[in-house]
């Protein structure tokens, strides 16, 4: 039960019967699904494969690409720094933080599927555009419109796969959106590649086949199944138990419809659940799901090495065509570790990622760091040498990343919050993680040209501290059933104190006492 009371016959009592079997409705659902990941990934890897094109920066950025072609000593860091120009990036993830909160109200009361088609109709609009753009008005105004695909499609994909899954199998299906995330960046360096030597239109190109997986999203978001969770929650119990029985396999699935008709009954009596987010009990879900994870995951820097890969590669003295094949290169990279983390992280967990992960994260970053220290910024070309050294240091970074903060800054946001506040808290995720991505992405180039090679140390330092928070701070979720993770804060060593006193009001204990309500739940997360 989402943060409600315990009692007999509750959830606490029903987890362990729990059925499922594997059933191909239930992997088609999941696949459809996780296609949104595809849109972010693709504008992912196509944004900074376009912005390097000369053709591009001919007809809207003259000026950068003039600098681009200079080898004077002060500008090579600073080649790209052009506030318009990442503006065209950074556009994007502005729309997208606005729109999650539209989405949010959509994913509540329409379901999860609704959102997904919005999203991927404001994204397929947004790409026509884009490729059509004669002004840097229409690039930006497709931009936003990119942003509501992703805003709507990111409030709702990882809510709708991490319901649709079962417990055992949650961290593996809820990855299926950083998978197709991560070959959504790999497409979209392969198709920069080749579209870099189409003149004068290849950026047309790239920027227009992004309209690809936003059609495929729209046509399964069509056929796909809404979950059951909000199934419930709409009050549409007989589909629902329907849909429960089509993806679980079987016909006894009488303990886990229980559990989610009883977290809809708490999540009804929540009027107002942005309001309800912030109260006491849900104190450690928020700081670390809803503004904890989403602003570190950026703060890694790696969505920075993906915006910009081959204007960093440019900028670190590779040719046109190198830099974009080197990006590519380091993509690869990113799509096979998420498949490492799908398949390892219900084994392993999720600190274990998060922790193991960071510390080759904060090596990658300061050994980046020296090597341009001591090789880079005096007016020519790194050596063959150096470079091959870089690609393989920034290889291994995206490796670690994307097994820990790239999948599981979308997983374990998905997983800490009771059905009640779900797709509010949901909403808050996606605004924080696109605040900080667009800030990212409008100031990487400009702390590249003034800090230099100091803004890798940076990355380094901000990678120390998010590990240390996640050491302490965040307890195990794997294989605990969704609608039950709530009690793991109760018995967590620094939040067992916050949560407990902020459970005692009637909402929580459905009027048992408090002992007897803290009773089962220990029992439960013995049980657990």
């Amino acid at each position: 039960m989402a943060g409600g009371g315990i009692t007999d016959g509750g959830p606490g009592k029903r987890a362990h019967l729990y059925e499922h079997r594997f059933t191909h409705y239930f992997a088609f659902t999941c696949i459809v699904g996780a296609l949104g990941g595809s849109l972010f990934g693709y504008d992912l890897g196509i944004s900074g494969g376009v912005t390097s094109m000369d053709d591009f920066l001919l007809e809207f950025f003259p000026d950068v690409y003039r600098r681009k072609h200079m080898h004077l000593n002060e500008t090579d860091y600073c080649k790209y720094d052009n506030q318009v120009l990442t503006l065209f990036t950074s556009s994007l993830y502005f729309s997208a933080l606005i729109m999650t909160f539209f989405a949010s109200h959509l994913t509540r009361t329409k379901g999860r599927k609704a959102s997904i088609i919005v999203g991927a109709l404001s994204f397929l609009a947004g790409a026509i555009l884009n490729a059509a753009a004669k002004n840097i008005a229409m690039l930006i105004i497709g931009r936003i419109l990119l942003g509501g695909g992703i805003g709507f499609g990111n409030q709702a994909i990882p809510l709708y796969l991490s319901e649709m899954a079962p417990a055992k199998n949650r961290g593996a299906v809820n990855q299926l959106f950083q998978f197709t995330t991560c070959a959504g960046v790999l497409i979209a360096n392969l198709v920069n590649y080749f579209t870099e030597k189409v003149h004068p239109y290849g950026w047309r190109i790239s920027l227009g086949l992004a309209g690809v997986p936003a059609l495929f999203m729209l046509i399964g978001g069509v056929l796909c199944a809404e979950t059951p969770n909000s199934l419930v929650e709409q009050g549409r119990l007989d589909e629902a138990r329907k849909v429960l029985e089509r993806i679980r396999g079987t016909k006894n699935v009488d303990a886990e419809f229980e559990d989610l008709k009883d977290a809809s009954e708490e999540a009804q009596a929540v009027k107002s659940p942005f309001k309800t987010l912030f109260k006491r009990k849900y104190r450690p879900q928020l700081i670390i799901g809803a503004l904890g994870i989403p602003a570190f995951q950026q703060l890694t820097g790696n969505n920075s090495i993906l915006f910009y890969a081959p204007v960093i590669f440019q900028s670190l003295g590779f040719g046109s065509n190198a830099a974009l094949f080197s990006s590519f290169i380091t993509n690869g990279a990113l799509l096979g570790a998420s498949i490492i983390s799908m398949f390892l992280v219900d084994k392993f967990g999720r600190r274990a990622f998060f922790l193991e992960a960071g510390f080759e994260m904060i090596c990658c970053m300061i050994s980046t760091a020296v090597v341009l220290a001591v090789d880079f910024g005096h007016g020519k070309e790194l050596s063959r040498g150096v470079s091959v050294f870089l690609v393989i240091v920034i290889f291994l970074f995206v490796l670690a990343y994307g097994r820990s903060w790239g999948p599981l800054g979308w997983l374990v946001p998905s997983e800490l919050f009771p059905l009640e506040i779900r797709s509010a808290a949901q909403s808050v995720v996606v605004c924080v993680n696109m605040i900080f991505t667009a800030l990212v992405a409008q100031l990487f180039l400009m702390s590249l040209c003034h800090l230099k090679y100091g803004i890798f140390l940076l990355f380094a330092g901000l990678i120390i501290f998010m590990s240390c928070f996640i050491f302490f701070l965040l307890p195990e979720t794997k294989k605990v059933p969704i609608e039950e993770i709530y009690l793991l804060f109760e018995n967590h060593w620094f939040w067992k104190s916050v949560v407990r006193t902020g459970n005692q009001d009637p909402e929580r204990s459905n009027g048992k006492p408090a002992s007897t309500l803290q009773f089962s739940q220990q029992n439960t997360f013995d049980q657990i």
